[in-house]
């Protein structure tokens, strides 16, 4: 059973995220029922505060100036368009932005047994929920009856291999560490030894929190990912990108300066939980043709779940 297969069964993503996403002040529909309010058709005014609700969503200027103009065709075409239907298509906009195309899923490997060891790199800043999103997939993967083994590769901060290791001995997954300032790459190359060794079947490596303005430390990533490649040719086969949902348009900075060292193949969405709009999740698929592979929506294992595009969009325009 893959990991999405597992996922699928053991949670109920509509009725999780609908109730996550509640909590949030005030919905993205909410806004939007604003916006339409007394108005039997759509107007330069309508599409002038749609614009601005979509941006302050954190949607993105681009991507937004996308959906608008996509709306403005459609009017275009039929002469005019009833708010009854901007509803229906601005959802259909928004869900085809997040179906991209197949050939761009390549790197994304639906079950983790299809090679042995399999393994998955884990980028991202500090504070988005690296470690925690590890431990979660480590949880889940030793459920499914896999050996999992974790590479505490984060060396800049002993809390980070402390929380790896609580994970590991929670979870039951064995984990490689080694002491502060070690060498990334060294602890990465010692992983994917052991897990080769040891016959196991999933190997997660976490990796320090890299900014764009910190080179010495972007050029210490790319070395991991180098490292992993020569012990094990083909590998990682997953690079997942974490990010903090509540972070809006510091998350297209991320993504931009990560995807420059490494091959992102999925981004993992955390702290939906909590006043997180969401929109840029729109944006950040729509810009860099990276899937969003999961969400978090809490802090149990369990509350990683995969993303679905019609689900989500579902939540976001749901009628609280």
């Amino acid at each position: 059973m893959g990991i999405f297969d597992f996922l699928s069964k053991a949670i109920k993503p509509t009725e999780d995220l609908a109730e996550e996403r509640s909590k949030a002040p005030e919905s993205f529909w909410g806004k939007f029922s604003k916006i339409i309010a007394g108005k039997t058709t759509v107007d330069s005014d309508v599409l002038d505060r749609l614009e601005e609700l979509l941006i302050s969503s954190d949607v993105g200027v681009p991507t937004t100036i996308k959906i608008i103009g996509a709306i403005e065709q459609r009017i275009a075409r039929d002469k005019y368009l009833t708010t009854n239907e901007l509803n229906r298509v601005l959802r259909f906009e928004a869900e085809k932005l997040l179906h991209i195309s197949p050939a761009l899923e390549v790197g994304i490997t639906h079950s983790a047994a299809q090679s042995h060891p399999h393994v998955i790199l884990v980028v991202g800043v500090n504070g988005v929920g690296k470690t925690t999103t590890i431990g979660k997939l480590a949880a889940q993967f030793v459920a499914e009856g896999k050996k999992v083994m974790l590479g505490a590769a984060d060396t800049f901060r002993a809390a980070a291999i402390e929380q790896l290791t609580i994970w590991g001995n929670r979870v039951g997954a064995v984990v490689v560490s080694k002491a502060m300032q070690a060498d990334p790459s060294s602890v990465a190359h010692e992983a994917v030894q052991q897990g080769i060794r040891n016959g196991v079947h999933v190997i997660i490596i976490d990796t320090a929190g890299r900014l764009h303005t910190k080179v010495h430390l972007v050029n210490e990533l790319a070395k991991v990912k180098r490292t992993i490649q020569k012990c094990l040719p083909g590998a990682p086969h997953e690079v997942l990108l974490v990010l903090d949902g509540t972070t809006g348009q510091n998350a297209f900075l991320q993504t931009e300066a990560f995807t420059a060292v490494v091959q992102v193949t999925g981004i993992v969405v955390t702290k939906l939980d909590g006043t997180s709009k969401g929109g840029m999740i729109l944006g950040i698929v729509d810009q860099f043709s990276i899937p969003v592979t999961y969400i978090g929506i809490g802090e149990k294992a369990e509350d990683l779940i995969p993303f679905d595009a019609h689900t989500f969009i579902d939540v976001l325009f749901q009628k609280w």
